[in-house]
């Protein structure tokens, strides 16, 4: 039951001072029966001029901040204080008819996974398809044990390399590669599962080694990683970049029906072509003294001395 300190600092610089238009900020962790947040701050500089939160179609907190004067830069800074209490992964019930595959979600659970079930990238030649055969046996399928060794075979036969770029890989120039980053390996993952029939949803947020010994990879910045609903678990957590299953040393901030409807930062700018230089994201978590006091949770700091 770790009690963390996370840090997630994002930094845009220009050549000469720009303007900006609204950017919506999705960096605070999502609460939920494994995740308590004990505080959390927002601080932005230069101050905009107004921010308001709100909660997406998903249920995400998403901060609109809105700016009434130009900067060469324009960084936000936010900060956590949070209780995680993962679930072992050995509490991974599933209902009996759900317990080999193939099998159908119910009549009362279709109509709202429906459009988690649905593909959302084209596959004409099939190759997803073809590639997901090899997770299946003759006749049924443990559920777990596929959905288990389709998440290792990403991390033990796919090369993971960061990308700062924007943008994703399709899952099929992914599959075609063999490497690519955790949100490539999250989409390619998706959409293989979906190919099968199960719902799937894109999850972004924070990867922390929870013992110190797991090596885990994707720190340092954001993280990807994927639920699929389990008829009695509900929504499991698989991390194909590192090969785990369950929440442990995952922290969810975003859940999406696709990558795009889960960025954590954007928004636009005017000034001259060419201003921009440069985006920098540094996300630190540390395990905390579980004896700070909490405080007041879900502030915005307007400040001009935000400490960015």
């Amino acid at each position: 039951m770790p009690f963390l300190n996370l840090s997630h600092v994002t930094t845009y610089t220009y050549k000469q001072p720009v303007s900006f238009g609204e950017h919506r900020i999705m960096v605070r962790p999502r609460e939920s029966y494994d995740l308590r947040l004990l505080d959390s701050t927002l601080d932005i500089d230069p101050a905009p001029s107004e921010v308001r939160w709100l909660q997406d179609v998903f249920g995400n907190a998403v901060a609109i901040a809105t700016f009434d004067r130009q900067a060469s830069r324009l960084c936000f800074d936010s900060h956590t204080y949070l209780q995680h209490t993962p679930a072992d992964v050995q509490h991974v019930d599933i209902e009996d008819y759900a317990q080999t595959y193939p099998f159908t979600y119910s009549a009362e659970d279709m109509p709202d996974l429906l459009r988690s079930i649905e593909r959302q990238h084209a596959d004409p030649l099939r190759q997803i398809d073809s590639w997901v055969r090899r997770f299946l046996g003759n006749g049924q399928t443990d559920t777990l044990t596929l959905l288990s060794d389709m998440t290792s075979a990403i991390r033990r036969e796919f090369t993971y390399v960061s990308r700062a770029e924007k943008g994703t890989q399709t899952p099929i120039e992914t599959l075609t590669r063999r490497k690519g980053t955790c949100r490539d390996y999250a989409m390619l993952m998706i959409e293989a599962v979906r190919a099968l029939g199960f719902a799937a949803r894109f999850v972004s947020g924070y990867v922390y080694d929870p013992s110190g010994r797991d090596g885990r990879v994707g720190g340092g910045n954001t993280h990807a990683w994927v639920r699929v609903y389990l008829p009695g678990s509900g929504w499991v957590e698989f991390d194909p970049t590192n090969g785990t299953i369950g929440n442990a040393g995952l922290i969810r901030v975003a859940i999406a029906r696709d990558i795009y409807q889960a960025v954590p930062i954007s928004g636009t700018w005017g000034g001259f072509p060419g201003s921009f230089l440069d985006m920098t994201v540094a996300v630190d978590i540390a395990i905390a003294d579980a004896a700070i006091p909490p405080t007041p949770i879900l502030t915005a700091d307007l400040k001009e001395t935000a400490p960015c």
